[in-house]
């Protein structure tokens, strides 16, 4: 990467997680922009361009083609270019991955991405109904035949559900299958993110749990129980980008530097064949941009809107082999004070899930890291940093996936 093309994260800020029945999406972004343009060290005028992330205003209010316009220009911006980003469970990684593209190409210098959702709007099936569009609504059949294929099926028993958790648990299936993976390794990584989340005061939930109590909780679908798949939540995640021009501008005072940042599809593949997924391509371009390896990354957050979620994108970036996700975290590997530390904020498993923001966050918790300002969940001399965001289902894997590296 040239000097000319280099980009810092200059600001982050992040509202709390969790059920807000009092804030709107204007009212959660303005939170998580207002704390990231004062962690830059910037006024609202330095911003030149926005990316503003969100999944699900317009279906569950209405809010359709302009949410970002609505939201940003209310709590003052004006005159610059907002684009709406919207892209499954991967739209805060992709506001952010866009920003950064607008940086590097010397359109501007001080770039905006942030990502708000607001999910408890009293009507969970409604709520839950978004995700049934993140698939190819125009062929059901062959959703349902890609399901049977994995060794799962779309039950119809009329409960308000999330049909990713059928995807989630179908996939989960046919790695046990494959690789004699256990419904016990799944509680341990379900574990260690209610016992991260402890130390992160804006987590959705914040109570430990034991692997055996995981277990024993009430099932959503195969091999999943509550506890092991995210929650619906209401939050927002912002990031302030600049390239070295605008650093000099801002008053920041510990930028983290972006070493790569890649957003990618899938291709055609056998859905045995785990090392062609779109997570897995990604990574190796954003290793390859970067210049490290797997083995030098120091801390990582990845897409667990289910604990077998983080347990397959461990083994798709790298961590460990295809098949030995299970061993990996059952090993402490991934817990904090283990030898590579996945998911510190506690995940999407028990930090929350507000799509739109869900990638932003994981940038929040990794320049908190980076910066070593994470407290009692800090990992030490923390130099490498992977943040892994994937959205919606295509042909058994993610329709969109995301990696983003940073380092001081």
């Amino acid at each position: 990467m040239t000097s000319s093309s280099q980009v810092w994260v200059a600001g982050v800020g992040m509202t709390r997680f969790g059920v807000r029945p009092e804030a709107s999406v204007k009212d959660l972004t303005r939170e998580a922009v207002t704390e990231a343009l004062a962690d830059a060290g910037a006024e609202l005028g330095a911003v030149q361009a926005a990316y503003f992330g969100n999944t699900c205003q317009d279906v569950l209010e209405g809010q359709v083609v302009v949410a970002g316009q609505m939201a940003l220009r209310s709590m003052g911006f004006e005159r610059i270019p907002v684009v709406n980003v919207e892209n499954a469970c991967a739209t805060g990684a992709t506001a952010l991955h866009q920003a950064i593209m607008h940086v590097r190409s010397g359109a501007a210098d001080v770039v905006l991405a942030v990502g708000a959702e607001k999910l408890s709007i009293g009507d969970k099936r409604k709520a839950l109904g978004v995700f049934d569009g993140g698939m190819d609504v125009s062929d059901p059949e062959g959703v349902r035949a890609l399901l049977t294929e994995l060794g799962g099926e779309l039950p119809d028993d009329g409960k308000p559900r999330s049909v990713f958790m059928d995807y989630y648990a179908a996939l989960a299936q046919a790695h046990m299958d494959a690789f004699g993976t256990t419904q016990k390794q799944l509680a341990v990584i379900s574990e260690k993110n209610h016992a991260h989340a402890v130390h992160n005061p804006l987590a959705h939930f914040r109570e430990e749990m034991s692997a055996a109590d995981i277990l024993a909780a009430r099932p959503v679908v195969g091999p999943l129980t509550v506890p092991m798949c995210a929650p619906l939540t209401d939050g927002a995640a912002a990031a302030i980008v600049c390239n070295a021009a605008g650093l000099r501008r801002l008053g920041a005072q510990h930028p983290i530097r972006v070493l790569a940042a890649v957003l990618g599809t899938g291709t055609v593949r056998p859905l045995s064949a785990w090392d062609r997924s779109a997570t897995r391509l990604a990574a190796l371009q954003a290793y390859e941009e970067a210049g490290v390896g797997p083995e030098d990354v120091s801390v990582a957050e990845v897409h667990d809107a289910s604990a077998f979620g983080e347990l397959l994108q461990t083994e798709l970036v790298g961590f460990c082999e295809i098949g030995s996700g299970g061993e990996f975290a059952e090993s402490g590997a991934s817990r904090l004070g283990g030898r590579l530390p996945v998911n510190p904020s506690g995940g999407l498993e028990s930090k929350g899930h507000p799509m739109g923001a869900s990638g932003l966050a994981q940038i929040y918790e990794l320049v908190h890291q980076l910066r070593g300002t994470c407290g009692t969940r800090q990992v030490p001399d923390a130099r490498i940093a992977l943040a892994e965001n994937g959205g919606g289902l295509y042909a058994g894997e993610e329709a969109a996936a995301a990696i983003t590296i940073l380092s001081p």
